[in-house]
């Protein structure tokens, strides 16, 4: 898809989301005689939020949504894509795309620092454990089939294992890990982001997913990738480092607070919080190197 941002007689501040608030391209100012082009890739489905259909399923087709202060639009041209390098999501409510506001998955916000030619496809689902999105037929044995040699599977659970124990956690991760290389694909193991739980000035266990079996996700994820020498982003330490660093007070904007979304809740992000942790994936993706640092933008 190219789009034309941008109009010849006024400025304009646009933004372009697809399908379930997936965005695509964030606030963009542009002077007035000032037309900027800009290519991307989508991936379409239908559903086209979360797999099971949870908040909606959205319109067939291709669904796009321009906001922005002061929208510009100076044309659109749509053609299919031809096999674009994937990166494929199997993840829980905090990685989903969520239909509705306030709440915001970092995998919504992720495209933004996808180029063309690389499209993220978001089968993130809320409410999955690693058990329960390996088995449910809408979700990796939907994911699967698809995966093509090089394409990337970002596998983040440890949310709703919280009484998964640890022979479990591993045995779904390994095979999740090892389907995905059946295909030629990628895996890559992302650790959980962290809840807005603090003792004192730091996170307690429960924020750091440390489950009511003793059992800590996070250090089972990173080992289980030195076992089977599959990349981790350790998205847990880096949004532990980002949290702490707000403190208890500050870090709530991340999340979803009372006063500005009408709900409260420290464990689901705010777009703000979104974005912040689809940045920390993208420093992990440079960091470890992988197939997608070649179209990030």
């Amino acid at each position: 898809m190219t789009a034309w941002i941008g109009d010849r007689a006024s400025a304009g501040n646009t933004s372009m989301s697809v399908e379930a608030r997936r965005r695509v391209l964030a606030a963009t100012d542009t002077a007035a005689g000032t037309i900027t082009q800009h290519v991307f890739t989508i991936n379409v489905r239908q559903p086209e939020g979360q797999p099971t259909g949870q908040g909606g399923t959205g319109t067939p087709g291709l669904t796009i949504t321009f906001a922005g202060t002061a929208p510009k639009l100076s044309g659109l041209t749509v053609q299919p894509a031809t096999a674009p390098l994937a990166v494929y999501l199997a993840g829980d409510s905090t990685t989903c795309d969520q239909f509705a506001a306030p709440y915001t998955g970092w995998g919504q916000l992720l495209p933004t620092h996808v180029s063309a030619g690389a499209v993220v496809a978001n089968y993130g689902d809320s409410g999955e454990s690693s058990g329960s999105f390996l088995n449910n037929s809408a979700l990796f044995p939907t994911v699967k089939p698809l995966i093509k040699r090089n394409d990337l599977v970002l596998i983040q659970f440890g949310h709703n294992d919280k009484s998964t124990s640890a022979s479990a956690f591993r045995g779904n991760l390994t095979s999740m890990v090892n389907q995905v290389r059946e295909r030629g694909g990628v895996p890559v193991l992302v650790t959980p982001p962290v809840r807005r739980q603090f003792s004192g000035n730091q996170l307690n266990s429960t924020a750091l997913h440390v489950n009511g079996l003793g059992v800590n996700l996070p250090a089972e994820m990173r080992n289980l990738g030195s076992t089977l020498n599959v990349p981790v982003i350790d998205l847990t330490a880096k949004s532990e480092a980002l949290v702490e660093s707000m403190g208890p007070t500050n870090s709530a904007q991340l999340y979803l607070r009372q006063a500005v979304d009408g709900v409260n809740d420290n464990t689901h992000f705010s777009e703000y919080g979104a974005g912040k942790m689809a940045e920390l994936v993208v420093q992990g993706v440079r960091e470890r190197n992988l197939p997608l640092v070649g179209y990030l933008r």
